[in-house]
């Protein structure tokens, strides 16, 4: 006699969305994602007996990005960590541009697993940065601009005051805020005298 006909999916649940067509002969499942890979059973049986058919459905995807780079500004001297997260299968890899250069390790320069670190950055490290995220499916690129900050100290917006009267005995505070990329060292000098700290 004609079977009848039953699909599950092996150490799991059918999709909800997954549909039954010719007596319930043909498995159908719409756009199909990651999650609907699995082993699926077809069991047939009729009052003579029954047979079973699996098949294993894998599900291949395009890189995705999880993650993707910031526009970054840097004193120099800084350290850089670029971070840049795909999905897809096969795993993506990874690969780094600068300037439209293939950018490769060097003393300074670390990659790993997606992951960008360049240390004591300088003025030569500023450009473009593209990272690529690839497997056999395709490739997807992600792009960010790295600004290095490099000046002398200058005072245009924190002028001391060159006056300061204060009564004699009350507290003094006198403030040195400039401008500038690294951090500055500071020192204070009395006339021609190094300061020195002392309890007071």
């Amino acid at each position: 006699p004609v079977p009848t006909i039953s699909w599950r999916k092996v150490n799991g649940h059918n999709p909800s969305k997954a549909r039954l067509r010719k007596s319930q002969a043909v498995l159908e499942i719409p756009n199909v994602q990651l999650e609907d890979a699995g082993m699926y059973e077809c069991k047939a049986e009729n009052s003579r007996g029954r047979n079973v058919f699996r098949g294993q459905l894998q599900v291949y995807t395009y890189p995705h990005w999880v993650e993707k780079l910031n526009d970054t500004q840097l004193d120099s001297g800084d350290q850089l960590r670029w971070e840049c997260k795909a999905t897809g299968k096969p795993r993506p890899t990874y690969r780094w541009l600068k300037n439209g250069v293939p950018l490769w390790p060097q003393s300074r320069v670390e990659m790993v697993n997606g992951v960008l670190m360049i240390h004591s950055v300088n003025l030569s490290d500023a450009g473009m940065y593209q990272c690529l995220a690839e497997n056999k499916y395709g490739t997807i690129y992600a792009s960010a601009e790295l600004k290095i900050l490099a000046s002398a100290p200058t005072f245009p917006l924190n002028q001391m005051r060159k006056t300061i009267i204060i009564t004699k005995g009350q507290e003094v505070v006198i403030e040195c805020k400039p401008q500038a990329s690294p951090k500055p060292t500071i020192t204070w000098k009395k006339g021609d005298k190094a300061l020195r700290e002392s309890k007071r």
